[in-house]
């Protein structure tokens, strides 16, 4: 598990970016795989999600987990909030205490969010396609409906694919520029290939929205030697599927 060192400041809030390591599943799930989407065995998954809630907190509620569709849709969970089945939707939002919120990923982006003094909390997940139709944005912007202070949230970019390892075709680039010609920095040429930095493109996502106090984790999820699932190395490596690494946040 990898902490943010700038949420870990937070007294009111759990959290963690959870790797592939000490859980319950075999084969190329091996081993802390947390996607109920995957075709891993679905009792392996629910002791993985088990291991997961019970790090950072045994007497927490059951983990909330969304149905993810690569959309800019949020979901927000009161005092009120029912739930009988996973909502479609790739953000959750609450201001309730002991629910742990959880976002997969196996190469997105994974973002962690709090606001200290509302004491409100996000979990992003954003691939290229999240990120582009402003899910980001759309978060934050509720959060500051909500009463939330962009001073006082804190944000943490979790670890996911990085621009050495993320290759993308030409017609993403051309995507990207008409949204805003400034978006050609995230894009870099090598070799006559073109990689996208998708990380720090969520970070300036943030920093439109004046979040300032933003920490990057900076680990590669592509990179084998840094423990975590990757869709991408998957394909590579002819799997006909992958695990998923979990981002979790609670109030305590």
């Amino acid at each position: 598990m990898i902490k943010s060192k700038k949420i870990s400041k937070i007294k009111i809030v759990k959290h963690g970016f959870f790797n592939k390591t000490g859980g319950k599943s075999k084969k190329i799930y091996k081993s802390l795989n947390c996607g109920p989407g995957s075709k891993d065995n679905p009792l392996h998954v629910k002791q993985n999600l088990r291991i997961v809630k019970d790090k950072i907190k045994r007497t927490a509620k059951k983990i909330f987990l969304l149905y993810q569709i690569h959309s800019n849709k949020f979901i927000y969970i009161d005092e009120k909030s029912k739930f009988n089945f996973k909502p479609k939707a790739d953000a959750v939002i609450t201001n309730q205490k002991n629910i742990p919120i959880g976002i997969l990923t196996a190469d997105c982006v994974p973002i962690l969010i709090c606001d200290e003094k509302k004491k409100i909390i996000a979990a992003i997940h954003a691939g290229w396609k999240g990120a582009y139709k402003d899910i980001i944005s759309k978060v934050i912007k509720f959060m500051i409906k909500k009463g939330c202070c962009a001073k006082n949230i804190t944000a943490a970019i979790g670890p996911a694919i990085s621009v050495k390892n993320y290759e993308v075709k030409e017609d993403l680039k051309r995507k990207f520029i008409k949204k805003n010609k400034k978006n050609n920095k995230f894009f870099k040429k090598k070799y006559k290939k073109l990689y996208f930095d998708l990380p720090n493109y969520v970070k300036t996502c943030l920093l439109k929205n004046k979040i300032k106090n933003i920490d990057l984790t900076n680990i590669d999820t592509f990179d084998i030697k840094n423990k975590f699932f990757s869709a991408r190395r998957a394909l590579k490596q002819n799997h006909n599927d992958y695990g998923r690494n979990i981002s979790i946040i609670m109030l305590n």
